[in-house]
């Protein structure tokens, strides 16, 4: 911003001077900038009368935004329509990222701003409706993407409760359980609880829904299968990228968010089937962490090992693990260390394992061992 006003006073052959047109409060949201940088408590740096200025002028380009979003139902209508406006308002902002990260900054400024001048009178009642509408919103698309919703205790009791009951109206409770409990007892890959989440019919709500589900899935998996959990993390990542990067073209376009629904979906499939392939081959789970490490190498290393050696050499390798993890402070005494890393050779080399020798072997070993150690259940 500061190099755009700059440029306005450069010379140039048959130019005499420069002028700023300021249409949007370009030098307020200027002088609001550097005063962010230049102070600690970035929250506190207007009067009220400024904050004032500031809540208009956010409003405004707010309403920009919603130009084409008709909000009246939340302000006259019933309690359903209220709640549908703003379950409809939350995926009209997630059309694209550009404008959903565009609004959610504009909204966070429009609250720091509200928050110095919400109990005094230069505000309108209006004004002062449409804060609580944005911050309702916010707080819906901020619980879709992240668990959380912010902002709400700015709100009045009233809308509070209808943040909550819209959240309930869209089916999506369960999922924020998920979030709000460390010991959600709700299976994600149950068939019924998946076509819950299909039933609902804002596109982008529920995209952004079986992304927060699929990121919950593949953390508790990355938890026993590291290797495996970081090929799925990867995967979920480059369907977020194609969703976030689709073209200007595509938003509206049913199909191609119907697409996205059902990657996302194809890829919870391959996760429940990852996490009881054990079942096939005949070791367990912790085994089959150990497994795919070994696996992959051989891949990696363009080698081959017998599937049925690969088994047997799983299992030792948990069992010398399993030995030197009983020891609580393992991971952090170099003795223990030592003497794992010289079992695992000892154990490799017995096995022909592999057949050149790779110190990446050892070193992903060690750091499956390590996560079994940090996330296995006392």
């Amino acid at each position: 911003m500061i190099q755009t006003i700059s440029r306005v006073n450069r010379k140039y052959h048959g130019k005499e001077k420069g002028l700023v047109v300021d249409y949007i409060g370009i030098k307020k949201q200027m002088n609001l900038a550097l005063a962010h940088y230049s102070r600690v408590d970035s929250t506190n740096f207007e009067s009220i009368e400024e904050s004032v200025v500031v809540v208009k002028d956010h409003l405004d380009l707010l309403a920009r935004i919603f130009h084409t979003f008709d909000s009246s139902k939340y302000f006259n209508g019933s309690p359903i329509e209220q709640l549908n406006t703003l379950n409809v308002a939350a995926e009209y902002v997630q059309v694209t990222q550009e404008i959903e990260k565009r609004f959610m900054f504009l909204v966070k400024r429009l609250k720091a701003a509200y928050d110095i001048c919400s109990a005094c009178d230069k505000l309108k009642q209006n004004d002062k409706g449409y804060v609580h509408f944005y911050l309702a919103v916010r707080s819906i698309v901020f619980k879709l993407t992240k668990g959380t919703a912010p902002d709400t205790a700015q709100m009045n009791t009233k809308v509070r409760e209808m943040i909550k009951d819209a959240l309930i109206s869209d089916g999506v409770e369960e999922i924020f359980k998920l979030n709000e409990s460390k010991n959600a007892e709700t299976d994600i890959f149950d068939e019924d609880y998946l076509k819950k989440i299909e039933k609902i019919k804002l596109p982008n709500t529920k995209i952004k829904l079986l992304q927060q589900l699929l990121v919950k899935a593949i953390e508790d998996f990355q938890k026993i299968n590291r290797m495996k959990g970081i090929d799925f993390s990867q995967r979920m990542q480059s369907l977020v990228k194609k969703y976030n990067e689709r073209k200007e073209s595509d938003v509206l376009r049913s199909e191609v968010l119907e697409d996205f629904t059902d990657e996302i979906i194809d890829l919870f499939h391959a996760l429940k089937r990852e996490k009881e392939s054990f079942n096939v081959i005949g070791i367990d789970f912790e085994e089959k962490a150990f497994y795919d490490i070994l696996q992959t190498l051989t891949i990696k290393y363009d080698f081959e090992y017998p599937h049925e050696k690969l088994l047997v050499l799983s299992k030792e390798v948990k069992r010398v693990v399993d030995d030197k993890a009983k020891y609580t402070d393992w991971s952090k005494r170099d003795d223990i260390k030592s003497e794992l890393k010289a079992d695992l050779v000892v154990l490799l080399a017995d096995h022909n394992y592999p057949p050149v020798d790779r110190d990446e072997v050892y070193k992903e070993i060690f750091e499956q061992a390590e996560n079994f150690k940090r996330f296995r259940k006392k």
